[in-house]
């Protein structure tokens, strides 16, 4: 008996030990997207912030026209992470400059966060803002038939569930050109997780919500991209992704990024560093790759 409690008591500490680390990586990453965002160019694009996709006060996004845009007018949606219980679009400055001086419109949104809302409201949000996109184009001054959806964490994750998700979706899947997944958790249990657990019903067994489940034969492309130093999300998220589409019949394309983490890898994207790390070269090829190849 004593030993089982020891035991018990072990995995506890453990538990708390992991949850106390990855709060931390998510805390610092805070601080550098604060710093990252101060610092960040503010050439080569124009911003409109707080624009409304939904009546709901989370239902905003800020949009970066690029001064030189590209001939076909490319548009990238830009989902963060932060394990569906925290993040806000305007730590994310750094991503609508990194790729609006690339030629890209960038939207970088906000959506609901658990645990007052709990899954599929982040997927519904998503589904929600490209409607929006779409049927006002004209007005936004954007093009929204060469769509990119981009996201990190569990932002790669509502990307990826906008097309691969057990509710039918009223969106039109050919004009999405990409999916760029950065460090995405695809194919995971959340059951009693120490960081998501109340992101999900835990009623619900994972086999019915994971975008793993639910893949079918898309015209999309797909690019998932693997952190090298990922100690949050175990790159077999990424690579069971890989089979399950390639299986479908899919484009997809795993892309591995040495030296980096999971947070590190979307702060790399950031002008002040991108030349340090092949993160931001490999989405720019994954970009040019999705549109050659729809030529």
């Amino acid at each position: 008996m004593l030993h089982k409690v020891g035991h018990f008591k072990n995995q506890l500490s453990n538990q708390i030990l992991e949850v106390q680390q990855r709060y931390k990586a998510f805390r610092l990453y805070d601080f550098g997207s604060y710093a990252l965002n101060r610092l960040t160019p503010k050439q080569g694009y124009t911003i409109e912030t707080q624009l409304a996709y939904g009546l709901k006060s989370r239902q905003r996004f800020d949009l970066f026209r690029s001064q030189q845009p590209l001939p076909h007018r490319p548009l990238i949606v830009f989902v963060h992470g932060g394990a569906w219980l925290h993040g806000d679009k305007k730590d994310y400055q750094f991503i609508g400059e990194a790729f609006a001086k690339e030629g890209y419109d960038v939207v970088v949104m906000n959506y609901h966060l658990a645990p007052q809302h709990i899954f599929p409201a982040y997927i519904h949000d998503l589904h929600l803002l490209l409607n929006h996109l779409q049927q006002s184009a004209g007005r936004l001054d954007i093009c929204a038939e060469n769509l990119v959806l981009m996201g990190h964490s569990a932002g790669a994750f509502n990307v990826m569930s906008a097309l691969y998700h057990p509710q039918s979706a009223s969106i039109d899947h050919s004009l999405i050109r990409a999916i760029i997944g950065l460090a995405g958790p695809y194919h995971f249990d959340y059951k009693n997780d120490p960081i998501c657990a109340d992101a999900f019903d835990q009623a619900v067994p994972y086999q019915q919500v994971m975008p793993y489940y639910f893949v079918k034969n898309s015209p999309t492309r797909h690019y998932l991209f693997i952190a090298e130093k990922d100690n949050i999300v175990g790159h077999f998220n990424s690579q069971d992704l890989d089979r399950v589409l390639r299986e479908k019949g899919n484009h997809s394309h795993l892309i591995h990024i040495p030296k980096l983490g999971h947070i590190t890898i979307v702060g790399s994207l950031s002008s002040l560093f991108s030349r340090y790390f092949q993160t931001k070269a490999q989405v720019l090829w994954a970009l040019e790759d999705a549109f050659r190849s729809r030529d």
